[in-house]
């Protein structure tokens, strides 16, 4: 499903009016990893996904289908969510239940990461801030989703599997790349503690 921002934006936009609330039964598959209101269970390294704009969750789900996330050499969980993809809904129900998702609420999970706010604050305007806005709610022109309100541990993990090279390898996830270059620019392995320790706050 290689769809444009805008087309994107229109299905899901019809997938809206047409009643997010009305399809909990597309969600079934993934409630038993993400929980019943897509809150997260970290026992299961399943992460909160109802903090998510519901454009960002359907690129990650068209990752994960064309083997861009979850493939050789990506983490566990990563590889498991992959080989999930095969129970969803049909694709083009996709819309629907991303929508549904991101109407869900829940609260921030537990602080689990500890740093220096201050400098994470630093290195995230440095190097962050350009693509996932100043107060890390994402920017959809840029294909960046929101991470305020993301678990902490969640994004601590995904800032070393970009920086070890299990995510953003392949040459078609431009983004990807992206993200893999600025995880590896990132001074020590200190300082992915610091940044998130910044994102979660700004959650509160």
């Amino acid at each position: 499903m290689r769809l444009t921002i805008f087309f994107r934006l229109a299905l899901l936009s019809f997938a809206w009016v047409g009643g997010a609330s009305a399809n909990s039964e597309l969600y079934a598959p993934c409630a038993t990893c993400h929980g019943e209101q897509a809150q997260g269970q970290r026992a299961l390294a399943a992460p909160r996904l109802n903090h998510l704009d519901p454009v960002s969750l359907l690129l990650q789900l068209e990752k994960f289908q064309r083997g861009w996330r979850g493939g050789e050499g990506a983490s566990a969980a990563a590889q498991q969510m992959a080989g999930s993809v095969a129970l969803l809904p049909p694709e083009a129900a996709w819309p629907e239940l991303v929508a549904w998702i991101a109407d869900q609420d829940s609260d921030v999970s537990p602080v689990t990461v500890t740093g220096d706010r201050e400098r994470g604050g630093t290195l995230y305007r440095q190097f962050c801030a350009a693509c996932h806005g100043p107060r890390a709610q994402g920017n959809l022109a840029l294909n960046a989703p929101r991470l305020a309100g993301g678990d902490d541990w969640y994004l601590l993990a995904q800032l070393h599997a970009f920086r070890e090279g299990q995510r953003g390898r392949l040459r078609e996830d431009r983004a990807g790349r992206q993200m893999r270059s600025m995880a590896a620019a990132l001074p020590d392995d200190a300082a992915l503690a610091d940044i998130v320790s910044w994102i979660r706050a700004q959650s509160e």
